[in-house]
């Protein structure tokens, strides 16, 4: 999905994933995929990384930034039990053994989610920083919402570094934090970063885009593939499982006069004696709840619409969740449900990357050559 926003423009002389499935998926979209390497990025060696690319892109696993991986973080580059994020380390390896090489790329793009910031106490964001500026890069960071662009709650960390021989345009750099872009736990983790770090930080001036055209409503399917629509008591039992405040959503919502859809997630709560139970979390504000891949440890969204009193339910289809990551109809996806689930939970935005693209990395490319991306998903 970063090679789909970044666009034709762009060349991909390499790109890396060791999950065989979402490398079929790959090579279905981009003509053969002739370019992916499927392995462990631990056994990828710089001998496999072909020419001098402007621009490598990494999203690095995220669960061990976030609860479903009780925030074990990125560890440290010599750690031997390492978590699944902290395949970042052997990532930046290559990154070092690159500029050896005489081979650093112009931009190093870094995707993950917002728990990157606050993981082990704010000290792997420390330690991306102190990588970034030992390997003779400035660098920066943003919070960038999908929901910007697309009907779908799904807040992202975009570090940006460009390596110091880059001039970069000045109207690119912001003299402070500014809104939308740099939210105060950002701004928190900017401060844990070490002296030297925050010498070479850049507070990235990113335009702001024009309001979405989409709600989420526009994306749905009348005739899903994939799923079918509930029975109308599987519906009530959906409905039976929400909370007072929930219920109360779901009223609003049939005297809206227009038709809704609300997203639906399960997940256990303490009741009023203090037991665990599984409710129904409604929310219909026209966005859909961030996707997250079922291995994750998530459940599978699922979608209510609402046309006045009648109300229908179903989990939200492949293509729907592939609408809400900015995918055309036209991206292949696989077969199974929670495959083409997988691939959409696990992607970055497509309207965010080509966002990120048009108004920093592009520009600053500008001055440098020949655009080439290096396309680099960390697994």
């Amino acid at each position: 999905m970063a090679r789909a926003g970044l666009g034709d423009k762009w060349r991909c002389l390499f790109a890396n994933d060791f999950d065989p499935m979402k490398a079929r998926v790959y090579r279905d979209n981009w003509d053969g995929g002739h370019e992916l390497l499927v392995e462990d990025i631990n056994k990828v060696t710089p001998a496999q990384l072909p020419g001098e690319a402007n621009l490598v892109w990494a999203s690095f696993p995220c669960q061990d930034l976030s609860l479903a991986g009780n925030y074990e973080g990125i560890g440290h580059w010599q750690d031997k039990e390492q978590t699944r994020s902290g395949t970042f380390w052997p990532f930046w390896k290559l990154m070092r053994d690159l500029k050896d090489d005489k081979r650093a790329p112009a931009i190093i793009v870094l995707e993950n989610v917002y728990g990157v910031l606050t993981s082990n106490g704010g000290r792997d964001f420390s330690a991306i920083g102190s990588a970034f500026t030992s390997a003779g890069y400035r660098f920066g960071a943003m919070v960038i919402d999908a929901r910007l662009f697309v009907p779908h709650s799904r807040p992202r960390v975009f570090v940006v570094g460009i390596r110091s021989d880059v001039f970069i345009p000045e109207h690119l750099i912001a003299k402070d934090a500014m809104e939308p872009w740099h939210p105060d736990g950002l701004v928190a983790a900017q401060e844990g970063l070490s002296k030297e770090a925050k010498k070479r930080w850049i507070w990235w001036n990113l335009k702001k885009p024009e309001p979405r055209e989409q709600d989420f409503v526009d994306l749905i399917e009348d005739e899903p593939v994939g799923v079918q629509w509930h029975t109308a008591e599987q519906t009530k039992k959906i409905i039976s499982m929400m909370s007072d405040l929930n219920t109360q959503k779901l009223e609003r919502a049939k005297s809206a006069g227009v038709k809704m859809v609300g997203a639906i997630y399960k997940r256990t709560r303490l009741n009023e004696e203090g037991q665990k139970v599984q409710r129904a979390e409604v929310r219909f504000d026209d966005v859909a709840g961030c996707l997250r891949t079922p291995a994750g440890g998530s459940s599978r969204q699922i979608i209510m619409l609402v046309d006045g009193k009648k109300i229908r339910s179903r989990l939200i289809s492949p293509r729907e969740t592939a609408r809400l990551m900015g995918l055309p109809d036209s991206y292949k996806l696989p077969s199974n449900y929670n495959d083409a689930y997988h691939v959409s939970g696990d992607g970055v935005a497509v309207p965010v990357v080509r966002h990120l693209a048009k108004n920093i990395l592009e520009p600053v490319i500008d001055g440098v050559g020949t655009m080439v991306a290096l396309s680099k998903k960390v697994a």
